[in-house]
């Protein structure tokens, strides 16, 4: 450990100390956990749960192991060093966090968790304090209680911090699942909206009342194994009227009020999983598309002439009377052989100063068909058919927003055909260099 310069002491938990030091070859900032239990084998230390785990679980989203170090029978782990905890990010906060914060930090852990179920470990102790953050990126530590997604039970019951422990620990269950996982997740989330814990239970009988008061009593067939547990049955017969969680969390959106209820279900075999998790509305509320679309720009820069040709493509999304509008996106094709596409549905050239155009509408009422505007110059097959009105664009911000594409924008036609287009849409701008096209 000559290497390492302890700077100041971060935190004082039941199986180590945590520091702060410099790695004085290196000037790197790391963080130190130094063991309070002796350690007289190297075999002890290798087969250390927390070691094991840490060592195979690689993932931007958990806490990295550096080095261990053993040294006069004393086990220090060498750890990379975050700021902050988010427990101390809760404390310091003025006021709440943004649903937009609370679901980036969320969608990291939950990240960082689908990957360590995968790999077949759960935690067993998620909370605020194990979740480090430095800037916007946080990481889950202290896997000091990890076990093997594959270990057969019976499990010790006395796992996790009370307040995020989930029910069918706290009634002792020696078979529980990653479901435990879950729930903390749940109360983690919740937490982040109000600032202060939502079971905050005094005793592990008072955690249960505290949960049934939230959620109510269970139903008993969720825990066929634990009907004798006498301290939750003598609850749940007591008159407890659940709360209106939109009451206890009134800043949530209905989005995030609802992942609650199902990370926070009695029934271990109702919570989602960490990449269920992930696919709810809540981490998508505001990525909404009706069908994906593919890269926007399609350009061949190879094969681009001296006088590219536009065309807008535009697909109807689908047929329902709620779902009447288009995407579109703008792509530069260098050959002329979409006209031979629509040869019959010609609308004609327009007539003015500036680049002619030439209008190729396909447009039927159909859900998979697509419709082709294609600007060519004024030579190409000798169309010349007179069209009395123009185009427009004029691109101004409309408040949706996509999944893998830029920010939507609307835009508008004049003059052209009757009943050209029936139904208003939306329009998915694609940034390209300026070109003899425009």
């Amino acid at each position: 450990m000559e290497r390492y310069r302890i700077l100041k002491e971060l935190g004082d938990g039941t199986c180590g100390n945590v520091y702060k030091a410099i790695n004085t070859e290196t000037s790197e900032i790391v963080a130190v956990k130094k063991m309070k239990r002796k350690f007289y084998f190297w075999e002890e230390c290798i087969n250390l749960r927390e070691i094991k785990s840490l060592r195979k679980l690689n993932h931007p989203n958990i806490i990295k192991l550096k080095e261990i170090v053993r040294e006069n029978n004393v086990l220090f782990f060498i750890l990379e060093y975050m700021e902050h905890n988010l427990y101390q990010l809760m404390k310091d906060r003025q006021g709440p966090f943004l649903e937009e914060e609370i679901r980036g930090l969320m969608s990291q852990v939950l990240q960082g968790l689908a990957h360590m179920h995968k790999n077949g470990y759960f935690h067993r102790d998620l909370k605020p304090e194990n979740l480090l953050v430095t800037n916007d990126v946080i990481k889950i530590a202290d896997f000091g209680l990890a076990r093997e997604v594959s270990s057969l039970p019976p499990f010790t019951d006395y796992v996790s911090t009370r307040w995020y422990r989930a029910p069918e620990v706290l009634l002792q269950s020696s078979s529980y699942t990653p479901a435990i996982d879950m729930w903390a997740v749940g109360a983690v989330l919740a937490e982040l909206f109000t600032l202060c814990p939502i079971f905050p239970g005094e005793s592990e009988i008072d955690q249960l009342y505290k949960i049934c008061c939230v959620l109510g009593p269970p139903d008993w067939t969720s825990f066929p194994e634990l009907r004798s547990a006498s301290r939750l049955f003598d609850i749940s017969c007591l008159d407890i009227t659940p709360a209106n969680l939109s009451d206890v969390i009134p800043n949530a959106s209905l989005e995030a009020i609802d992942l609650i209820k199902q990370l926070c279900s009695w029934d271990p075999l109702r919570r989602p999983t960490a990449d269920q998790c992930l696919q709810h509305p809540f981490f998508h509320v505001d990525m909404r598309i009706p069908r994906p679309l593919g890269d926007p720009l399609q350009m061949n820069l190879s094969n681009v002439g001296p006088e590219p040709n536009l065309e807008l493509n535009l697909w109807d999304f689908g047929t329902e009377k709620d779902d009447c509008y288009l995407g579109l996106t703008l792509a530069v094709n260098p050959s002329p052989s979409c006209l031979d596409l629509f040869p019959a549905k010609m609308a004609g050239k327009s007539q003015g100063t500036g680049t002619d155009m030439l209008f190729c509408p396909g447009f039927q009422d159909h859900s998979q068909q697509s419709v082709f505007w294609s600007l060519f110059p004024p030579d190409h097959h000798q169309i010349s058919t007179p069209v009395d009105s123009s185009l427009s664009l004029s691109f101004s911000t409309i408040p949706h927003s996509t999944i893998g594409a830029p920010q939507s924008t609307g835009f508008g036609m004049t003059s052209l055909q009757t009943n050209f287009l029936e139904h208003p849409f939306l329009a998915m701008s694609s940034s390209f260099q300026q070109g003899r096209c425009l």
